[in-house]
């Protein structure tokens, strides 16, 4: 076994499975044109040497830092055209990490904690983008180290200490993402609930309808442009129409209300469905939605064609009967009332680490700024301690519709025992455990993928 100095590039495709799933001649196809035409000369004619390939991956090495980063980012532009002309939701995106150090090569293979590390940047890099470490951004010349976004302090998977990750996106990013929220406009309107609150609910794509009820801060116009729920919805709308609204007290809805409670979600929740003129339709609720999904399947059975939930419980944290959760739901209260609206994200940063802890750091802070944006503090504490007492067990067994139950099996918001529960009281329920420990499901990550691809296999089989 030799020990050398080397950098490691390490590669994968987005999302390889539920594009296999969908077009697996198609997919191979592209993929062996992208490498025969563009990756394994860019690998070469870059001085690099392919090690290993896996169904969608590579390892590569080079002896310069400069020269990985330069095969990356080639790469990774020409991809940008390669694939113009497919859909968001088809198009092959490559994800790529870069890293130097002492590597061990033997008998054609290489190993060693730097290869582990170009692995782990790779997993943290954004669709279509390249990750670096700090060491690998220190020995770039001046004009590339600037075209680097600084992602700051992560913490990775198996390795021990913190590393400074620094990450690059294509210039025509921009525009991507503008063609990728174009394919499915979304249409704001208002209605008004039986005590005068005024609602604002939104329309998107076409198909068979989607209702989607509210789950803790919602805020229409702004989820939609930001990169945390924005791509989950687009992705849903590509192949449904889907109407959501903005719970009263948050969002584009009134503000000033004088009642928060459960009857009152349901009956927003029957206010929008009429003013959406929705017949019958899939129900999907997430986290704390869950809940009032459940009660509204329950009682609106002839409306409900399915229902879908992610990372949810029938009992909020007040009714499990637990000493810690009613601490931990009275320190929340007050961390909200304190600083939710404070311009310091530091207390609302608290909730985004539970709600989505393996987010890179530009969707963290998004996540932070949306729910100031989102509501008051005095609204935010009255909402969060309406969740905290919901209990729907009861209505759980009465429930008639076909149901499939999602849950992350690492959530740090919402127990994995507690979906699992949900399942067990649904009669009938499907019960999919989703890998990774994000509540809040992020683009680029396989339970983001699974999710989408169960869902619409879900929608197939009632509409057969």
């Amino acid at each position: 076994m030799k020990r050398r100095l080397a950098a490691i590039v390490a590669a994968d495709m987005v999302g390889y499975s539920r594009l296999m799933e969908a077009d697996e001649a198609g997919t191979l196809a592209r993929h062996k044109s992208h490498r025969a035409d563009l990756i394994d000369p860019a690998v070469h004619g870059h001085g690099g040497r392919i090690v290993k390939t896996t169904g969608d991956g590579l390892i590569l090495t080079f002896d310069s830092a400069a020269d990985a980063v330069a095969c990356a980012i080639h790469i990774q532009s020409d991809m940008v055209s390669r694939e113009a002309d497919q859909t968001h939701d088809d198009r092959i995106q490559y994800r790529v990490g870069v890293n130097i150090g002492d590597a061990m090569l033997d008998q054609g293979d290489i190993f060693g904690d730097c290869v582990n590390i170009a692995a782990r940047l790779e997993s943290l890099a954004e669709p279509g983008a390249v990750c670096i470490s700090d060491t690998v951004h220190q020995l770039l010349p001046t004009a590339d180290t600037d075209r680097f976004d600084d992602l700051g302090l992560q913490r990775i998977k198996n390795i021990s200490r913190a590393l400074r990750v620094w990450q690059w996106s294509p210039l025509s990013r921009d525009r991507l993402d503008q063609d990728h929220q174009a394919e499915t406009q979304q249409r704001i309107s208002f209605c008004t609930a039986p005590d005068g609150v005024q609602l604002a609910w939104a329309s998107t794509g076409s198909g068979p309808p989607v209702f989607k009820s509210p789950n803790w801060m919602n805020h229409l116009d702004y989820d939609w442009r930001t990169p945390i729920h924005g791509p989950l919805y687009a992705g849903l709308a590509r192949r449904h129409r889907l109407v959501r609204f903005d719970q009263r007290g948050n969002g584009l809805s009134d503000w000033e209300v004088e009642t928060f409670s459960e009857d009152a979600m349901i009956q927003d929740m029957e206010t929008v469905v009429q003013a959406a003129g929705l017949d019958r339709f899939i129900l999907f609720g997430q986290s704390q939605g869950c809940a009032y999904s459940i009660r509204y399947a329950a009682e609106n059975p002839d409306r409900v064609a399915g229902l879908v939930l992610l990372g949810g419980f029938l009992r909020g944290p007040l009714r499990r009967g637990s000493k810690e959760q009613a601490d931990l739901h009275e320190a929340t209260q007050a961390i909200i009332r304190q600083g939710w609206g404070s311009p310091n994200p530091a207390y609302r940063h608290l909730f985004t680490e539970s709600l989505m802890p393996g987010a890179s750091p530009q969707q963290k802070a998004f996540m932070d700024e949306k729910q100031r944006l989102a509501t008051s503090p005095e609204n935010a504490a009255r909402i969060n301690d309406m969740n905290a007492r919901v209990d729907v067990t009861a209505l759980a067994a009465t429930v008639t519709v076909p149901t499939i139950v999602f849950h992350a099996e690492g959530d740090q918001r919402v127990p994995l025992a507690e979906g699992r529960r949900m399942a067990a009281a649904l009669p009938g329920a499907e019960f999919v455990t989703l890998p990774g420990n994000n509540h809040i499901l992020v683009e680029g990550t396989d339970s983001f993928d699974q999710f989408l691809s169960r869902f619409e296999t879900f929608c197939q089989q009632l509409n057969t």
